[in-house]
């Protein structure tokens, strides 16, 4: 159609008009005894035709073409949205917790946290934190978990671990989408500076050596405003990007936290028995 237009209207398609009059047919009948005007008229009569059923062809061409390609356009266009939808639509899930103490509930922030979060849902998942204890509580302040050499709950080791080095995870969402990561220098992952949540009570956030990309498996959960650990507080050098929120079980973290400890370690282990992942 774009072609037919271009041509400045030289073709009305439907009605094989012509810009120019072309000799009729009563024409070649009454000049039939002239063979040269005869011939002449059906020569003419003939070029316009193929002129016109040429440009047909070309507008067919054309419009085939277009139609494929708004065809792929279309297709790429509705799986996009089909990936928006099912990124909109999914919930974040839930990380269930069943200490010695109680149970706990806590959304994790796959949606806003995905690289973090997927780290975090991989070693549940794998059953990394089962049986593990709390090793460093302080009233007012948190309660730190994940450290492999938890399990011992007296070891002196306690809250230096992490994952092995070479194990890896997928991420859900995010930049990395679908991507591996690998941990390594220690069982670490690569900080995930995205969203700006602070560390409010209730909140688990990534516990670090303060060094870049020193986070693993352990993180901590708070149980007052602890902005100041915020990575994104420009008066302090914290770097702890949270992950989740507590939804049920607030007042048991705060129990573990006023445990009597020694050293920060509860003087009666508070074990993490098991945690799941509700989606």
């Amino acid at each position: 159609a774009a072609a037919v237009a271009a041509a400045g209207g030289a073709f009305a398609v439907g009605s094989f008009s012509a810009p120019h009059p072309q000799i009729s047919v009563e024409r070649v009948l009454q000049t039939s005894a002239d063979g040269r005007l005869q011939s002449s008229a059906r020569s003419s009569t003939a070029v316009a035709s193929a002129a016109v059923f040429a440009v047909v062809a070309a507008a067919a061409a054309i419009s085939a073409a277009g139609l494929r390609r708004a065809k792929r356009s279309h297709g790429a266009a509705a799986a996009a949205t089909a990936r928006g939808a099912r990124t909109t639509l999914r919930a974040n899930p839930t990380a269930i917790f069943e200490t010695t103490m109680g149970t706990v509930k806590a959304e994790i922030f796959l949606k806003e946290m995905p690289l973090t979060a997927s780290n975090f849902i991989d070693l549940v998942e794998t059953g990394y934190y089962n049986g593990f204890h709390f090793h460093r509580v302080i009233p007012n302040f948190m309660a730190q978990f994940g450290c492999p050499f938890s399990k011992d709950p007296r070891s002196p080791r306690a809250g230096t671990g992490g994952p092995k080095d070479g194990t890896s995870f997928k991420v859900t969402g995010g930049e990395y989408d679908g991507k591996t990561i690998t941990r390594k220098n220690g069982g670490n992952i690569p900080d995930e500076f995205v969203s700006k949540i602070s560390n409010s009570p209730g909140t688990l956030s990534m516990a670090n050596t303060g060094s870049p990309n020193s986070g693993g498996s352990q993180f901590f959960l708070n149980v007052v405003n602890n902005d100041f650990l915020d990575f994104f507080n420009p008066k302090t050098p914290s770097k702890h990007p949270v992950f989740g929120k507590i939804t049920e079980g607030f007042e048991i973290v705060k129990a573990i936290t006023e445990t009597r400890t020694m050293n920060d370690a509860p003087v009666k282990p508070v074990q993490m028995v098991s945690i799941t992942i509700q989606r």
